[in-house]
């Protein structure tokens, strides 16, 4: 994946290189592989020489840019013409959108206002984008519009003819007063639109018409950067190389496969932000890698580790996330990683030993990705202690690995875990919960591996590109071109 040059600013174009599906074929055998090529065939004459024109607002570190990925390359593998451009905009409409983020996940985030004067800066933001967008669309086109950043282009930057599909990664079970905050701000700007995607129904606040929404769920690339087989040597080569487990590095290179079939190296080192001692190879970790969002209660998971997990187990616990330079469109993310940091100072020496807060460097993706890959493989439990999560691809990219995964009985999370089979479900808040769900996986090496297996056979039933790309390829035929609404 690259940046394309384009003769407009405002946006910029990711170049994504196609990936044949066949890829899939020994994961997902001859019926299933038979019927997404049907699906394939049928969609390219719906679609004809009209394109799918996907826009988000990074190409980089968060789960919605790691989505389009694979997702785009399997399509365009399958002979869809999928583009993808990202959107652009400044320190103040990031923080209005960062704001109606976390209102839609129904807290309250930094309390701030969503009134005339955000209105008017988001428009004006979208409006930069606006311009180029419309040049880049042709009549046709079905243009789909991810998350809050993007839903002001719905109204202004159309051209005739274009069908709009506003897909949205976050949301809530249960709307309160905070998500219907968010809402009010975002329907003036969506309403209309022809179709909503979310990662479940339940998301959908009770405005938005029934027949205009698809409920899909995303996927993971098992062959990715991120998700490639890794044998056990490579691993710890990898994460003593990079400064994560004690020991020395061998003269071993280590290769990952870009997403263009080459090969990359790792040749950049994590930052521990002082958190050191690193731990020997031998000592188990849990782990949770996720963006530094506070959503995703990095802090509730050091704080249950360091007061119910350590005083009962050997392990050592480490939170992973992207360098915070490395993620263009949060701007919490810089201020939950010093939160956390703040709080692992004030540990006793002997607990600070056992914590480690890691940020992996971005300038590379593929390489991050690969690293990442790493961590997930060596883990002896994966934690993903959302307060709330649209869907969490750090959940089944565990499961893939075979990992037993301790999740927050929170959005998409749910859909993912089956608890007492692939991992154990926990209230968000219970502390004692979390702590015992990781414990009993850490003393209990023949159930972890147990659940650690199925988990992987369910990622493989539900969660690969196949599945993915036919209910994409369901909602373009119910999509007419020109209209608006759903067949």
């Amino acid at each position: 994946m690259r940046d394309k040059t384009m003769t407009h600013t405002g946006i910029r174009e990711i170049e994504v290189h196609p990936i044949s599906l066949e890829h899939l074929a020994q994961l997902i055998g001859p019926e299933r592989l038979e019927r997404f090529e049907h699906a394939a065939t049928d969609t390219r004459g719906r679609l004809g020489d009209r394109r799918v024109v996907n826009v988000n607002s990074t190409a980089t570190g968060g789960g919605v840019a790691e989505l389009l990925q694979t997702l785009l390359a399997y399509a365009r593998g399958a002979g869809i013409d999928a583009r993808w451009v990202v959107i652009e905009g400044d320190a103040g409409f990031f923080e209005i959108t960062k704001r109606i983020h976390n209102h839609l996940y129904g807290t309250v985030g930094d309390g701030g206002p969503l009134g005339p004067a955000e209105h008017h800066h988001y428009e004006e933001a979208t409006s930069r984008n606006a311009e180029a967008l419309r040049a880049f669309v042709r009549a046709g086109d079905v243009v789909i519009l991810h998350d809050p950043q993007t839903a002001a282009l719905a109204r202004i930057a159309m051209p005739q003819g274009v069908s709009v599909v506003w897909r949205c990664h976050v949301g809530i079970d249960d709307q309160n007063a905070h998500s219907e905050r968010g809402w009010a701000f975002l329907r003036p700007y969506i309403e209309d639109v022809d179709a909503f995607v979310f990662s479940r129904e339940q998301f959908a606040p009770a405005w938005i018409p029934r027949d205009r929404l698809a409920t899909i769920a995303p996927s993971i690339d098992p062959f990715s950067a991120k998700n490639e087989a890794m044998d056990p040597d490579l691993v710890r080569q990898v994460l003593t190389a990079v400064g994560l487990v004690a020991g020395r590095a061998d003269s071993r290179e280590m290769r990952f496969t870009r997403r263009t079939g080459s090969t990359g190296t790792i040749s950049r080192r994590i930052d521990l932000l002082g958190t050191a001692p690193l731990p020997a190879g031998s000592v188990p970790i849990v782990l949770q890698a996720s963006r530094w969002d506070g959503m995703k209660d990095m802090p509730g998971v050091m704080h249950g580790f360091a007061e119910l997990i350590a005083p009962h187990t050997d392990a050592h616990l480490v939170l992973a996330g992207p360098e915070t330079n490395g993620v263009t469109d949060d701007p919490e993310a810089d201020r939950v990683l010093r939160a956390c940091l703040a709080d692992w100072q004030r540990f006793p020496e002997a607990l600070r030993r056992r914590v480690h807060l890691v940020c992996v460097p971005m300038a590379d993706g593929a390489e991050a990705a690969a690293i990442v890959n790493a961590v997930q493989r060596h883990a002896a439990v994966v934690v993903q202690k959302s307060l709330a999560e649209g869907f969490g691809l750090t959940v089944s990219e565990a499961m893939w690995k075979a990992r037993p995964v301790v999740g927050s009985a929170v959005g998409g999370i749910v859909d993912q875990i089956v608890a007492g089979e692939t991992g154990w479900l926990v209230d968000a808040h219970d502390l004692e919960g979390y702590a015992r769900a990781v414990c009993s996986l850490l003393n209990d090496a023949p159930a972890a591996d147990g659940m650690g297996a199925a988990g992987r056979d369910r990622v493989v039933t539900h969660f690969l590109g196949d599945r993915h790309l036919e209910q994409w390829a369901g909602l373009f035929a119910r999509l007419q071109p020109g209209q608006t609404g759903v067949a």
